[in-house]
């Protein structure tokens, strides 16, 4: 199985602290985002690591090299930020078989491996880490949408009245049938092709989704603020 890392943003929100360095190098409680996004990968059973870099993408090469402890990692570029879908239609070039996809600005103490255990019982084709937020906050990023028996009907992005409060976060289980998705996926009215959009389009070719609850806590280190939030809550679990 491979762990599939998307790490190519600019993360100007951040700034200064990305300003000469990239997203994933930001210490959080003295470990670099993306160490910490593959020691959860690792615990999980990957056998390979596959990190889309971008901005600054030189400095993780030269910081991890080709291995990370026994998992040997490929890099690959994303040259312009268009979106999730464009990211891992991008990996999907050395991914031969399931992945685990995480976005590489997340920190998690959760039961990820729930999403693992769920995709290989289910044989789905996306198992996806949901969380519950409130309604205003969901009309503001992808939003799954269920049947009245609670199976996955679809995804929507930035919808005007949401059809649920159920919101992807950042960590998948796929089977390969994604990578076809992602690079027939068409661009969003802001020129991004979202993985909402893919996923969605999997479930209309007839792929089977699944949803895994948040157990636990993840922080999407997006502004100094999300990084003080994830300090603190490392701190409390130790």
């Amino acid at each position: 199985m491979y762990g599939v890392v998307l790490a190519a943003g600019e993360g100007t929100r951040l700034r200064p602290l990305t300003a000469e360095r990239p997203k994933g190098l930001v210490e959080v409680a003295g470990v670099p985002i993306l160490t910490r996004c593959f020691e959860t990968l690792r615990s999980l059973g990957v056998d390979e690591l596959v990190v889309v870099v971008g901005y600054r993408g030189d400095d993780v090469v030269s910081y991890y090299g080709d291995r990370f402890g026994d998992l040997p990692i490929t890099y690959a570029t994303q040259a312009e930020r268009k979106g999730s879908a464009h990211a891992l239609a991008i990996a999907g070039a050395h991914v031969n078989g399931d992945a685990v996809v995480m976005n590489g600005d997340n920190v998690c103490d959760a039961t990820l491996s729930a999403v693992v255990s769920r995709h290989a019982e289910t044989d789905a084709d996306a198992t996806l880490l949901v969380d519950r937020v409130p309604r205003d906050r969901a009309s503001r990023t992808g939003v799954v949408e269920f049947d009245d028996d609670g199976g996955v009907v679809g995804l929507v992005e930035k919808p005007d009245d949401p059809p649920s409060t159920t919101v992807p976060r950042g960590f998948y289980a796929f089977s390969p049938r994604i990578f076809e998705a992602c690079r027939a996926v068409e661009p969003s009215p802001t020129r991004e092709y979202e993985l909402t959009a893919a996923i969605d389009r999997l479930l209309a070719a007839g792929g089977r989704v699944e949803t895994v609850p948040l157990d636990g806590w993840c922080v999407n280190v997006n502004t100094a603020a999300d990084r003080s939030r994830a300090e603190r809550r490392l701190g409390e679990r130790s």
